[in-house]
């Protein structure tokens, strides 16, 4: 019989593992754990949202508003830089011949009417050179006066003597003389007379260069410059040198104002039209005046800004006169006018013909239409109405739609 196997030996039992321990009580799991730190978070949040709304909330911006009204408009273009006062006639005066000053009869800033005798220079060989030709006229005219004289008596006899030549009690050769002598006698007093005319052209040269040492005004004014003292030595103005005069006038009754206009605006400016001048000696203050003369070309001095100068004249001709020339000037000509519309201040206006209004303490955005403006006013043709209010400081930074703002009483 076959043989059993022998059986193989089993495993001894393992041992059963001891219980585990019970974790420690700070370990354990609280049923308020959770619920705990939702709180903790909730108020930690609500503290940093309330830290926002007061301390780090942003303050509102402070704006000024003004309101729509309604009153002119006009549509202006100004100079492209600053005019400037000048007078039509202006004159530097000095003396056509050389000498010596031996009088000035007016000072600076003194008005002189036309004609008046403003400077004398030392004139004792013109008046001597005037004196002689006198003298030399009075002696030609009293020998024209002995020629006539002669002339005279020998057309006489000549006529006498013809009647007689008739009756044959003088001869012809007789008769022929006296014809020779009164035709010799005319054309002595012929010649008398041409020296009369001589010495009187002498005496007017004479008369010319005594006037050339004195300084008279060609016109009245004021003398804005008298640059020569008693004693000093003037010397004439050799040809094609321009030499500084001696008297500078002014014709004040002349004053106007030359203003450089961009030349984009060339076509639009036309004389006649009315027109505002300002001057820096009356701050705040503007007078009306008239284009009088627009040049007939541009000006290409600065090659990125050519302009066209324009001619205004004030039309108060008695405040004109006041003026110094020189003195700065703007210069604005008015185009159009409305004299009666809607109308915003110039600095609410943002780019793109839009405005900013107060709404519940923020920014709200309006778009507008407008119409003529310049540099205080906008007409507006819609987007608004009279009594809506506007904001027109523009510069804040942080201004614009959605914006808190405080509106400045």
């Amino acid at each position: 019989m076959p043989e059993e196997p022998e059986p193989t030996p089993s495993a001894p039992p393992l041992a059963a593992a001891p219980p585990l321990a019970p974790p420690p009580a700070r370990l354990r799991k609280s049923p308020w754990r959770w619920p705990l730190r939702l709180l903790l978070l909730a108020i930690l949040v609500g503290g940093v949202v309330a830290l926002r709304a007061t301390v780090l909330k942003p303050k509102p911006l402070q704006v000024r508003v003004s309101a729509v009204t309604r009153g002119k408009v006009e549509a202006t273009i100004t100079n492209s830089r600053a005019g400037t006062v000048r007078a039509r006639r202006r004159s530097k005066l000095s003396a056509e011949t050389g000498g010596r000053v031996v009088a000035v009869h007016f000072k600076e800033g003194q008005r002189v009417e036309a004609g008046a005798l403003l400077v004398e220079l030392s004139d004792d060989s013109q008046r001597a050179r005037l004196l002689a030709a006198q003298q030399a006229l009075h002696v030609a005219q009293a020998q024209r006066n002995e020629a006539h004289v002669r002339a005279t008596r020998a057309k006489r006899e000549l006529k006498r003597n013809t009647a007689l030549a008739e009756t044959r009690i003088i001869t012809p050769d007789q008769l022929d003389s006296l014809a020779s002598a009164a035709e010799a006698a005319q054309a002595g007093f012929e010649s008398a007379r041409a020296r009369v005319s001589q010495a009187t052209a002498e005496v007017a040269v004479a008369e010319v260069e005594l006037r050339k040492c004195r300084v008279v005004a060609p016109f009245g004014g004021v003398l804005a410059e008298v640059s020569v003292e008693v004693g000093e030595w003037v010397t004439p103005a050799p040809t094609g040198i321009v030499v500084p005069g001696v008297i500078d006038l002014i014709d004040t009754r002349s004053i106007y104002v030359s203003a450089p206009m961009d030349e984009v605006d060339s076509a639009v400016i036309a004389t006649g039209q009315p027109a505002r001048v300002s001057l820096d000696p009356y701050p705040g203050q503007t007078f009306p005046a008239k284009v009088s003369r627009v040049a007939a070309y541009v000006l290409d001095v600065e090659a990125q800004n050519r302009t066209v100068e324009v001619e205004v004249e004030l039309e108060d001709s008695a405040h004109a006169a006041k003026l110094l020339c020189g003195t700065s000037a703007d210069v604005e000509v008015i185009l159009k006018v409305r004299p009666d519309t809607l109308r915003i201040p110039a600095a609410a206006l943002v780019e793109g013909e839009r405005v900013y209004c107060v709404s519940d303490g923020h920014i709200v955005e309006r778009q507008v239409e407008v119409g003529l403006k310049n540099w205080d006013w906008i007409e507006v043709t819609s987007g608004l109405k009279e009594g809506e209010e506007v904001v027109t400081n523009l510069g804040l930074v942080g201004l614009g739609p959605g914006a808190a703002v405080e509106v400045l009483k």
